[in-house]
């Protein structure tokens, strides 16, 4: 099941895509956001409820909001491909990097990420999203795979002289430098998440390939990695890091500047898609 927040004509909700197709969940359920809609653990409900009514708008009619703009926190793991490891001539790790990417610093498919005034060092980061659908604490790897509700897209977009130079975390929380979206695919529609194929292009021209089976903690250790610090909830998001092609290791550095387009593929699930707009001071 494909399912979005979206907005039209004023009115926010959420719903699921089928084709051309959107069925409003706000609308034909009690629930009155994607995450509540999550926590309830009623996606049979939403396929009771699509059988026995018809779909409320065309696809091209709606915009995309993220999937969870109610969000909070974006749960992250840097450092985690081992072909972006080797590009940037950085041992392997004993234990995974983490940090947390605030909402403001995240925007939908579709919308512009804006290029910070401060900086030209604005770098791209195709991720694979995991989505927390059963809530844990000290959740054991064996027992991860049933706490995945499902999967999406996340562009971790980072001001690699702020990164690198001053602070991790203001490197990555610059207002609308990063993306989520443009949905999520249930966990039963991707089998094997180890699988798929993460591709990244700027303006067209393709700057990651790679299988997210490069993971070097994979997605059982990360999530009860997390859990070990965090209660994890339904609906959390969390970023499982990025392949090698990134801007910074490159001769000389690819940066994204105003007016480039990127589009980061993730095989069953989708493209997010965002413009690069000049920051307005």
């Amino acid at each position: 099941m494909k399912l979005i927040s979206f907005s039209v004509d004023g009115y926010n909700s959420f719903g699921v895509i089928s084709e051309s197709k959107v069925f409003d969940l706000g609308k034909h359920s009690k629930f009155s956001s994607l995450k509540e809609f999550f926590t309830s653990g009623s996606l049979d409900l939403a396929k009771k409820l699509i059988e026995s009514n018809q779909f409320d708008y065309e696809y091209s009619d709606i915009k995309l909001d993220v999937p969870f703009p109610e969000l909070s926190n974006y749960y992250c793991v840097g450092k985690n491909y081992k072909g972006h490891l080797a590009e940037a001539n950085i041992k392997l790790p004993d234990y995974p990097s983490t940090f947390i990417r605030t909402k403001n610093s995240i925007v939908a498919d579709k919308e512009n990420l804006i290029c910070p005034f401060v900086s030209k060092e604005f770098d791209y980061e195709g991720e694979l999203a995991v989505i927390i659908g059963k809530e844990g604490r000290h959740i054991k790897e064996k027992d991860a795979w049933a706490h995945v509700a499902g999967y999406s897209i996340f562009m971790d977009g980072s001001i690699r002289d702020y990164q690198l130079k001053q602070s991790l975390n203001a490197g990555k929380n610059f207002n609308a430098t990063g993306s989520f979206g443009p949905w999520i695919i249930t966990s039963d529609e991707i089998k094997d998440p180890t699988q798929l194929v993460l591709t990244t292009k700027l303006n067209g021209i393709e700057v990651q390939h790679s299988s997210t089976g490069d993971l070097i903690f994979d997605i059982p250790y990360i999530i009860s990695y997390f859990s070990k610090i965090f209660p994890l909830k339904t609906g959390d998001v969390i970023a499982t890091g990025t392949p090698e092609g990134v801007g910074f290791t490159r001769v000389p550095p690819l940066w994204m500047k105003p007016g480039d387009r990127l589009e980061v593929e993730i095989s069953a699930i989708g493209v997010l898609t965002n413009a690069v707009i000049s920051e307005r001071i």
